[in-house]
């Protein structure tokens, strides 16, 4: 029986997929074979022999040891585009609430609790609160994933002229993204033209502070900045500076921290970007089937460290899956080992990301512990399962 460890609330949607008979689910497990989480910290945690996987529900994995996990074999996955539309669906609302002071007008009503003529009051007054409509606004959208995408499609239906910005475009998304979205080739010009900017770009190291005192001299004045991926990709003494000479009227973001509290000009949201039921169903479902498909076919699925890898089952056959160094000669190496057993490959197929590859093999026939431990020697071999 497999053991899952789950180190957050998971939504039971997903925990119900794994079979009773085959998984045991328990937030206290010794020697897990995989581990579902959503924010727990994992840094400082220590990772089992046992432990082949770890599923995050949800996109984000700063919250785990991906080196540590690559080095000894840990395929980590997350749930890209499970929460999209939930998030797509808050950024159109921090449009709104960057454009129409709606925050502000909410709370000087809730102020005349009291008073007396409340309607005259609210017609002579609200004109403070005035602010521009969205259509025919330009809109630079970067960063076009699964969330991107929706959200440049949203905002092209509502009327807004899009610019979406994204050098690394996947097809599939490529695929999913309006034909009346521009498409920016210089960030600068994006920045340049657009009053409203929203970013969906990962948090790596390269993208850490890219909003930064450079990135705000070259957007319009007054532009209206969405964060809705990760605080860190803004520079906050920057963006403050930036606020100070009016180049940024309001910056709407999921991640506040207390230097942004209590500025005028910043509507901090509490991270709610994927607190939805529906999100948080489809990040638990995904990360089941990605974790059953891993444990009992090796399959590899949206991992963030192990390459995508995938290939049927053929009927008859053992599967070998082998995770290894992407180095020269290693393949080799491997059906050498198995051809000196006269092990017969019926299938195969390698895949490879970074530094890291993953090499799934079935065999006719069954494969004998010394050629496993032959397979395991092999300078550069992580990892060797057989299911």
């Amino acid at each position: 029986m497999y053991k899952i460890q789950t180190l957050n609330n998971i939504s039971e949607a997903g925990l119900s997929l794994f079979p009773k008979d085959l998984y045991h689910v328990s937030t206290d497990v010794d020697n897990p074979d995989a581990i579902l989480v959503r924010s727990a910290n994992m840094h400082d945690m220590e990772l089992p022999s046992s432990l082949l996987a770890i599923a995050r529900a949800g996109a984000g994995v700063n919250n785990i040891p991906i080196d540590k996990c690559t080095e000894k074999g840990i395929v980590v996955f997350n749930t890209p585009g499970a929460n999209a539309n939930a998030v797509k669906e808050l950024v159109l609302a921090g449009l709104l609430l960057s454009s129409r002071k709606i925050v502000e007008s909410i709370q000087w009503v809730q102020s005349l609790k009291g008073e007396t003529n409340i309607a005259e009051k609210v017609e002579k007054n609200k004109s403070r609160f005035a602010g521009p409509e969205l259509k025919g606004k330009k809109i630079g959208v970067i960063g076009l994933g699964s969330i991107g995408v929706l959200v440049a499609n949203a905002c092209q239906a509502i009327g807004m002229e899009v610019t979406g910005y994204d050098p690394f475009i996947s097809i599939q998304n490529a695929w999913g993204l309006s034909r009346h979205v521009r498409r920016a080739t210089d960030i600068d010009v994006l920045l340049a033209e657009s009053d409203y900017i929203t970013v969906h770009i990962p948090l790596v190291d390269e993208t850490r502070n890219i909003f930064n005192k450079e990135t705000f001299s070259k957007m319009k004045k007054g532009v209206r900045l969405m964060n809705f991926s990760r605080g860190e990709l803004v520079n906050t003494a920057d963006l403050l500076e930036a606020i100070r000479k009016g180049i940024v009227s309001r910056y709407v973001t999921d991640f506040p921290n207390e230097e942004l509290l209590g500025v005028e000009e910043v509507i901090p949201i509490p991270h709610l970007g994927a607190s939805t039921p529906e999100s948080e169903e489809n990040c638990a479902v995904m990360a089941v089937e990605q974790i059953r498909e891993y444990i009992e076919n090796g399959n590899i699925k949206n991992s963030v460290n192990y390459p995508h890898c995938e290939l049927p089952r053929s009927p008859g056959t053992q599967r070998i899956t082998i995770a290894h160094k992407n180095i020269p000669n290693m393949v080799g190496q491997i059906t050498s080992a198995l051809a000196a057993r006269d092990i017969n490959i019926s299938n195969m197929i390698n895949k490879s990301k970074g530094s890291y590859a993953y090499t799934i093999i079935d065999i006719d026939g069954e494969i004998c512990n010394p050629t496993l431990e032959k397979l395991t020697q092999i300078s550069g071999v992580v990892r060797v399962r057989t299911i």
